[in-house]
């Protein structure tokens, strides 16, 4: 593949991602509004037929949709400069993205048209279309097709370097994808065993038990799915934007290990109250949730330790007032230490999410969508922001329309989210249920009513952020000088690759073999999961009905 049409590969990626966050955006604002009292479904949102219809568009646009699409083709990009060759198949790679996209368009059918209003996480017995499922699908399996590329453009490399490390972004990559095809499994089978045939009419019934079994294994991996990449800029590509170096190349490589192996067995967690699975099997995904947070804490000392670097070669001096000296007028940094700010505390609150009987006050409430702001909403959502402002001036070959603007949205976006997610977590801890229509519930509390109008003033500081940044993105393409002679700078680069204060050849050459990490991936994931699913497989009555509840 050459360059110019892998940038276009990257370039359709992210389009399909940006408009997926436009429309996740929009459908955010109005729940936002709603909560705060202001409620504008029909006869003023026609497209939009309800709170749960507008809730379900949010969360299947943002939450799978805009960071998939983002995730493949930014880790693709990255992976083929990091290893200096083209992907291994061009028509491989095209061919996957329309597979994806068809399979996108064939689920937004009936998500639109109010046919598969059953939220992101689809639990049965709610029931949506089968070409809501089907498409799903599809997309999960050109997932699995991008890593069938990764790992044979790695194939390729090797054969060229069979005594050198693989670089550590492509590395990172490769790990994020092999990670997310194990996870996947979960998600696949639900789909294909279950809820398709159920959808098509050709099982009568299935069970809501095992469905979430099956969801939760892919559900909670999929967070670092999510987050690896974000970690893949932090880690490759932050610390020298910061003008600094990585601390340590080998603590890198064993952190993204440890996501490899530790991240799928733990999904029980989200399980806590669920009748039919064992208290000992759910304390065991509870000790490994602690456990993945291990690799978290590496990413935040190394990450940390990196950016010090670069503040003190700028002239940091103290134990924290070096951090302003962090380049805070490039938007791509600003965003991306933001978004590291914010994620400190949403892994604080995952550890409340972890601990059994902290577990118990919070499930179900406000408290987790407060906290999956501070992650997907932040941490992932404002770090792609930040990638894209050189990404999109790269592919386009014109420079950011404003920086100023792009500051003003990174940090706009930062103080609407600290008010929109504080406001969910303390509500949360008052009781007040998720997913639920509260505006004009009859049972809304007094206490709730004080802080309700918070959700919507962050909710709409979040809203005009993300329409500044679109307003950027779109100016950078239509309006913004390119080339060698805009402004009499050069054309927009990229960013180069951190060096490591302690490279890669400081790591041992195990971490660079897959065989061992893989098996020990699977024999935790067998242990953990292996029982309690034959349990259920086998003695599982599938005989619940289809509901159309909205």
């Amino acid at each position: 593949m050459t360059p110019a049409s892998e940038n276009r590969l990257t370039a359709a990626y992210l389009i399909v991602a940006l408009i997926a966050l436009f429309g996740g955006v929009v459908t955010g604002l109005l729940q936002a509004l709603e909560h705060a009292g202001l409620n504008l479904y029909p006869p003023l949102t026609p497209v939009v037929q309800s709170y749960y219809h507008s809730l379900s568009l949010h969360g299947v646009l943002n939450v799978l949709v805009f960071t998939t699409f983002f995730i493949c083709g930014f880790l693709q990009f990255i992976t083929s400069r990091a290893l200096g060759i083209p992907l291994a198949s061009r028509r491989l790679a095209w061919a996957t993205f329309w597979l994806m996209t068809g399979g996108l368009v064939l689920a937004a059918v009936p998500l639109v048209g109010n046919a598969a209003t059953v939220l992101f996480t689809f639990y049965p017995p709610m029931r949506a279309h089968w070409a809501f499922y089907i498409g799903l699908t599809l997309v999960v399996v050109g997932t699995w097709l991008v890593t069938l590329n990764l790992a044979l453009t790695s194939r390729v490399w090797r054969s060229r370097h069979p005594e050198a490390r693989t670089p550590l972004a492509a590395f990172m990559s490769l790990v994020t994808f092999v990670m997310w095809t194990i996870a996947s499994a979960g998600i696949a089978a639900e789909m294909l065993f279950m809820l398709i045939p159920w959808s098509l009419g050709l099982v009568a019934g299935t069970d809501a038990l095992l469905a979430r079994v099956l969801f939760w294994f892919t559900g909670h991996p999929i967070v670092y799915f999510w987050l690896l990449p974000a970690y893949v800029s932090w880690y490759t590509l932050v610390p020298r934007q910061a003008g600094g170096r990585l601390f340590s190349d080998p603590l890198a490589r064993v952190s993204f290990i440890l996501f490899l192996v530790l991240s799928i067995p733990i999904g029980f967690h989200h399980q806590f109250t669920d009748p039919g699975i064992e208290e000992g099997w759910k304390l065991l995904h509870a000790f490994l949730t602690f456990a993945v947070f291990f690799p978290s804490l590496l990413t935040f000392f190394n990450v940390v330790a990196s950016l010090e670097t670069g503040a003190r070669a700028r002239g940091g001096k103290g134990w924290i007032t070096w951090f302003a000296k962090l380049p805070w007028g490039d938007p791509s940094v600003a965003a991306q230490v933001l978004a590291m700010l914010l994620f400190a505390f949403g892994g604080i609150g995952g550890l409340v999410n972890a601990s059994f009987n902290l577990n118990l006050v919070v499930h179900n409430t406000a408290w987790i969508p407060g906290h999956l702001h501070l992650t997907v909403g932040t941490a992932v959502t404002l770090s792609f922001m930040g990638i894209t402002y050189w990404l999109v001036p790269f592919l386009s070959g014109r420079h950011l329309w404003s920086r100023r603007l792009a500051l003003a949205q990174v940090w706009l976006w930062f103080v609407g989210m600290v008010v929109f997610s504080n406001a969910l977590h303390r509500l949360g801890l008052m009781g007040m249920p998720r997913r639920t229509m509260i505006g004009v519930s009859a049972y809304i509390q007094a206490e709730w009513q004080a802080i309700l109008p918070l959700v919507g003033i962050g909710g709409s500081i979040l809203f005009v952020s993300a329409m500044l940044y679109f307003l950027n993105l779109v100016l950078t393409l239509v309006a913004s000088r390119g080339g060698p002679t805009a402004e009499g700078r050069g054309a927009p680069a990229l960013p180069e690759f951190a060096e490591a204060l302690s490279g890669p050849e400081h790591a041992p050459a195990i971490l660079d073999r897959w065989r061992p990490w893989l098996a020990l991936a699977l024999v935790l994931i067998a242990i953990a999961y292996g029982p309690t699913l034959v349990r259920l497989a086998a003695t599982t009555p599938f005989n619940a009905p289809g509901l159309r509840v909205w």
